[in-house]
């Protein structure tokens, strides 16, 4: 089934994800919004990316991810956040960025994480979005982060809430008022990303106000609260993990009365 063509190899290889909220309301995006960012991810691949794709939709927050080796990374992210200006229907996120640190704010979320070359480019990809939720969801990114940590074909890991003062290659500068954080997870066999990916997302569900929901769903949420989507990304195509993992979490049996 696997094609050989699409193996990254080379050295300093890494997953690069950007996350903002460019919706025009509170709750959702568009479909136009959507379909035109997913039209416009063909120019990454034009300019170095392997495979590049909207990875995540939570609410009212989309996530551009793309495979890239580190010598373009910084071209990559900046032709990721053209995306996002050029689609936005409102300046969101957008316009917390700064080229100095001194005037940085609320900005777009990101993560960057290690590939193994000569691999086939596999990754679970974490995104949340909040409603009154901002003072718990770095607790929350973190668990995702700390549940990922030390297993097995994990290779790395990154993301979570900003603290402090984040330089993002390419783009510039977000302060930690930056609230809707991005978690990612490479790892080195396919067969290991159910279990990460269950791993990560129970560790942030077991806190509380935290709802799993899936990819492009708006949200039908009560603040306060957090929503997280869990996509893999594997091989260059996206795969909602809310579904199957929601099927494995069923509970089979009857209950005694």
């Amino acid at each position: 089934m696997k094609n050989k063509k699409f193996i990254i190899k080379g050295d300093h290889l890494k997953l690069t994800a950007i996350g903002a909220d460019i919706s025009i309301n509170d709750v959702s995006c568009s479909r136009s919004l959507v379909r035109n960012i997913e039209n416009d991810i063909c120019s990454l691949v034009d300019i170095g990316a392997y495979k590049a794709a909207l990875t995540n939709i939570t609410g009212d927050d989309v996530v551009i991810s793309a495979f890239v080796e580190d010598k373009d990374l910084e071209s990559v992210n900046c032709a990721i956040m053209e995306i996002l200006k050029k689609n936005a229907e409102s300046i969101g996120d957008i316009a917390g960025v700064s080229d100095n640190p001194g005037d940085a704010g609320e900005g777009i979320s990101y993560a960057e994480a290690r590939v193994r070359q000569d691999r086939y480019p596999d990754a679970v990809i974490v995104a949340f979005d909040t409603y009154g939720g901002e003072e718990i969801v770095g607790k929350v990114a973190d668990a995702a982060i700390k549940a990922a940590k030390g297993m097995d074909d994990v290779n790395d890991i990154g993301g979570g809430a900003v603290d402090g003062t984040l330089k993002i290659p390419g783009i510039g500068y977000v302060s930690n008022q930056t609230d809707d954080p991005v978690v990612v997870a490479t790892i080195d066999n396919i067969e290991s990303v159910g279990v990460v990916a269950g791993a990560m997302a129970g560790a942030a569900l077991g806190n509380q106000h935290v709802h799993l929901v899936k990819r492009g769903t708006p949200s039908y949420l009560i603040p306060r609260g957090v929503i997280m989507s869990i996509t893999a990304f594997m091989n260059g195509n996206v795969m909602d993990l809310a579904i199957p993992l929601s099927e494995r979490m069923r509970i089979f049996g009857e209950v005694n009365r």
